[in-house]
């Protein structure tokens, strides 16, 4: 194709930005625009080496890794983190390859919405060759619940009503923190809920049958409001595991 598709996720942890680059690997594949349609995800660590020329080596190899699908480069304003360090020809191996191999792999930069402005400044070439800019928002606390209900229902758990508002309330108190994690923090949430759960199951029957309805059942009580004092100045103590 003669269009370049190189893009910049800007948005938050947690926003979905890794998933959304692993479907459209798997769109543009079956479009014919891409070979293969895998998806190759690195960092910094991922393309820069220690010593002069091994960096452009290194990030070569990445890069011939995701022929036929997506490079997905997470943080990418790393590369450009202000030290003496292999950035700059990591950055300058990429824009060349972008160009050299432009019909056949597709470069994502992805990172915080500023830090990713600050990154492209840094290089004009590399800024030119970019020509979809995507915004990933952060989710509302209604789009959290709906991912904690989708997330509990994977792994077949029935969620109480009355957990709702709770839940909610612990959404609205974190996510303007500048780092919330959005999907990910639900995803620790329900972790932590399940592990409650567990203790108060063993609590409540010790040894005794128990159903399978209480077994796959979450309620209020088990999600703790301590995993929102991280975000608000504080520290939160869990015990883990069954009480003797």
């Amino acid at each position: 194709t003669d269009l370049s598709l190189h893009m910049v996720f800007s948005g938050n942890p947690g926003t979905g930005k890794t998933t959304i680059a692993r479907i459209m690997a798997r769109i543009y594949h079956s479009l014919g625009i891409l070979s293969k349609g895998q998806l190759v995800e690195v960092d910094r660590s991922g393309l820069v080496a220690g010593y002069v020329g091994q960096t452009a080596l290194k990030t070569s190899k990445v890069i011939q890794k995701a022929m036929g699908g997506v490079l997905f480069i997470d943080e990418a304003y790393a590369l450009v983190d202000g030290s003496n360090s292999f950035g700059d020809e990591a950055i300058n191996t990429i824009v060349q390859e972008m160009e050299n191999y432009r019909d056949d792999v597709i470069v994502i930069f992805a990172g915080y919405p500023d830090k990713m402005k600050s990154f492209l400044d840094r290089n004009e070439g590399l800024r030119s060759r970019i020509a979809f800019h995507v915004n990933f928002p952060d989710y509302s606390t209604d789009e959290l619940l709906e991912i904690l209900k989708l997330m509990a229902k994977d792994k077949s758990y029935t969620l109480d009503d009355d957990l709702f508002v709770k839940c909610k309330e612990i959404f609205a108190s974190v996510r303007r923190h500048p780092e919330f994690g959005n999907g990910r923090f639900v995803r620790n949430m329900l972790e932590q809920a399940i592990m409650k759960q567990s203790v108060r199951i063993y609590e409540t029957y010790g040894n005794k049958k128990v159903s399978k309805k209480e077994v796959c059942t979450l309620k209020a009580e088990d999600f703790d409001e301590g995993i929102a004092a991280p975000f608000k100045g504080g520290y939160a103590v869990r015990h883990i595991g069954f009480m003797g």
